[in-house]
C-alpha cells in the first residue's frame, strides 16, 4: 500500500489552487474586455467621461489607454 506524504499533498492542493486561480482570472479579463461589457459599463454613469474635463486629464486619459492597448499587445511599458 502506497501512501501520500502530506507535503506532496499540501504541493499538489497550492498548485492546483494556483492553476484554478489563474483559469479564473483569465475568464474574468476575457470577460471584461468584450465589447459588450465595455459597452454597458460605458452606459453607467460612474464610468462615463465628462466632457467639461480639463485637457491635460484627456490627455492623461488617452495615454493611459493606449499603455493598456501596448501592454494587452504584448508590448511593453516604457
Amino acid at each position: 500500500m502506497t501512501t501520500r506524504n502530506n507535503g506532496d499533498r499540501n504541493n499538489n492542493g497550492d498548485r492546483n489552487n494556483d492553476e484554478r486561480r489563474e483559469r479564473l482570472a483569465a475568464g474574468i479579463r476575457r470577460q471584461f474586455g468584450t465589447e459588450a461589457t465595455m459597452g454597458f459599463l460605458r452606459a453607467l454613469p460612474a464610468f462615463r467621461m465628462e466632457n467639461d474635463i480639463p485637457d491635460r486629464f484627456k490627455e492623461l486619459l488617452d495615454r493611459l489607454d493606449g499603455i493598456e492597448s501596448s501592454v494587452a499587445a504584448g508590448g511593453r511599458r516604457r
